[in-house]
């Protein structure tokens, strides 16, 4: 069975670049076809979707945070890594990694299979 764990700082403070890494035991981020995904809460709203990066490298950003987001991997740690820039309290939330065996429907939250158990993110001078 995949298992996902997030790791980052739990406190940022705004303008700063978050930096989340989602390490992958019991699977490799590089098998047909699976995709694997950033996606975020914010305090009393719905999940949100922020990007994917699938098995063979490509990269999917949400229209809504494109210009701030950046996901790569490192294969020989079984590892991929969320990069968000210009951090302001708005994104507090608590940040998920997630996959799913294709990147169909890679933008749904709730197409995904496994799931990391969340990290809180707090943005916060």
């Amino acid at each position: 069975q995949v298992q996902l764990q997030e790791s980052g700082p739990g406190l940022v403070k705004p303008s700063q670049t978050l930096s989340l890494t989602c390490t992958v035991s019991g699977g490799s981020i590089t098998s047909n076809y699976y995709c694997w995904s950033w996606l975020r809460q914010p305090p009393g709203k719905g999940l949100e979707w922020m990007g994917a990066i699938a098995y063979s490298g490509s990269t999917y950003y949400s229209p809504s945070l494109k210009s701030r987001t950046s996901i790569s991997r490192d294969t020989s740690k079984n590892q991929f890594t969320l990069q968000l820039s210009s951090m302001t309290p708005e994104d507090t939330a608590v940040y998920y990694c997630a996959t799913k065996s294709t990147c169909s429907d890679y933008d749904d939250p709730i197409r995904y299979d496994y799931w990391g158990q969340g990290t809180q993110v707090t943005v916060s001078s």
